[in-house]
């Protein structure tokens, strides 16, 4: 997906904020879970105590003696919201004949079996309990006490918790013991106190991480950029600095040495290429020279084609050796002049090569290997077709170099050989029908050199095309 991040450290950064958050939601599960286990269980002990201590205790100072007595629990909802409102002790606990939850009113069946097993436990022998709950203005008592007391009126409006209503007969009872309670809200400190904590532990850990793999990442975007730019030569930059952690560290030395040794294999081959040029182009001279002293002139002519052969074909080999280890900066050239140039230099020889040109075409290019690369698609046109037409256009962000024939064009199945070195579009061994098979493996290169590709293609109407296409920028 486009949405993901790429990077090491975005893919990282992402993994940990996505742990982060799933841990946290559990987290967050399992404390609110726990909170309302412990909300439960303050509202069931609290009805015990109220049921329990209801017929024989009265006042604050009982209530709070209860409240230790009773349970460890820092709040007791029947004592801290009744008295907040200053609740009369009746409201709180009463005796009735009969089972103050109608038969039509909702039951509470989870706190009832709670509440049941927790008298059970105090030896309470039970013969009914039922518990229910509604709005604390609802309740039928609080009517009746606004009614003999108006100043408990808005009070009683104004409260916002329901009240929880437990109706208990004991075993031998001829009464019912009512308690109320108000039932305590949920607290939502705890999804705060999450949400708090989560983007503490977020801002730390992505911080610290941020910083660890920046330590880690930056060398390696450095090595991969330095290998990205690297050309063989071992002499244009120097040795990359080694940061970072000890692996990457590591790393970047033995780049650093590789990038030397193959820098100094190339400069050596580049140093014998040289030298057996100079030692063949020497005796190849001579050759020619010496040529000029023979009679019979077909046998001279031959022969100072087969010399010139040998020549252009070391020559070719001397300059598919070298691409790529120019220091030249690339310069930003008129592509369609280039081709102008090259086009003009097979007109002076009279040769059939036509040229298109269209929009103006800029690009950054070596102008020498360029123009040596159009030459051999040329070539190879004029040498298999007997004409080209060579167009320049521009298509995705490139610029494309094109040369069009009429002649037979490549078997799809040799496309790719074709692009080999030493590899000829004719099977036979006569230079007159095919070169050395450079000329394509040389226009390759010179694609690559600048960034770009050498394609071939059969044209529906028949004949080869082959494009440079190189980057614009």
């Amino acid at each position: 997906m486009r949405l993901l991040p790429r990077s090491m450290l975005g893919q990282v950064m992402l993994a940990l904020a996505a742990a982060l958050l799933i841990a946290q939601a559990i987290s967050a599960v399992l404390l609110y879970r726990a909170a309302e286990q412990r909300r439960e269980l303050v509202i069931v002990h609290a009805a015990a105590f109220q049921l329990l201590s209801g017929p024989r205790r009265s006042g604050r100072h009982e209530a709070m003696r209860g409240d230790r007595r009773h349970g460890p629990h820092r709040f007791d909802p029947a004592r801290d919201s009744s008295e907040a409102i200053r609740l009369p002790r009746r409201f709180r606990y009463d005796e009735t004949r009969t089972n103050p939850i109608g038969p039509g009113e909702p039951r509470d069946t989870r706190r009832e079996r709670a509440l049941t097993a927790l008298l059970q436990t105090q030896g309470i022998a039970i013969d009914a309990l039922a518990i229910t709950r509604h709005p604390l203005a609802d309740d039928p008592l609080a009517q009746q006490m606004r009614e003999e007391l108006p100043l408990l009126d808005q009070t009683l409006r104004s409260l916002p918790h329901d009240v929880m209503v437990i109706g208990l007969k004991q075993e031998g009872a001829e009464n019912w013991q009512v308690a109320r309670l108000p039932v305590p809200p949920r607290d939502g400190q705890i999804l705060r106190t999450l949400v708090l904590q989560t983007l503490i532990l977020f801002a730390v850990l992505v911080g610290l991480l941020y910083l660890v793999l920046r330590r880690i990442t930056r060398p390696l975007a450095a090595l991969a950029e330095r290998t990205r730019r690297f050309t063989g030569t071992g002499s244009e930059e120097p040795p990359l600095p080694d940061t970072g952690p000890q692996d990457i560290r590591r790393l970047i030395t033995a780049h650093n040495a590789m990038q030397s040794r193959i820098g100094a294999m190339l400069d050596e081959k580049d140093v014998m290429l040289g030298a057996i040029g100079h030692d063949l182009k020497t005796p190849l001279t001579a050759l020619r020279v010496r040529i000029e002293g023979i009679d019979d002139e077909t046998a001279r002519t031959k022969m100072a084609a087969t010399i010139e052969e040998i020549t252009r074909t070391l020559d070719e080999i001397l300059a598919l050796s070298r691409i790529g280890r120019n220091d030249a900066a690339a310069e930003r050239t008129d592509v369609g002049a280039l081709a102008a140039s090259v086009v003009e230099e097979f007109e002076d020889l009279n040769e059939p090569v036509e040229l298109a040109l269209g929009e103006r075409v800029v690009a950054p290019v070596h102008l020498t290997w360029l123009k040596r690369g159009l030459r051999n698609l040329v070539s190879n046109a004029l040498r298999y077709a007997g004409g080209a037409r060579v167009s320049v256009v521009t298509e995705g962000g490139e610029a494309i170099l094109r040369v069009d024939d009429d002649g037979p064009g490549i078997p799809e199945s040799r496309i790719a050989e074709m692009l080999e070195p030493f590899t000829r579009g004719e099977n036979s061994r006569n230079r007159e029908t095919g070169g050395a098979g450079l000329g394509l493996a040389l226009a390759r290169a010179v694609a690559q050199q600048h960034g770009g590709t050498l394609v071939l293609a059969n044209r529906p109407e028949g004949g080869l095309r082959a494009e440079i296409r190189i980057p614009l920028a």
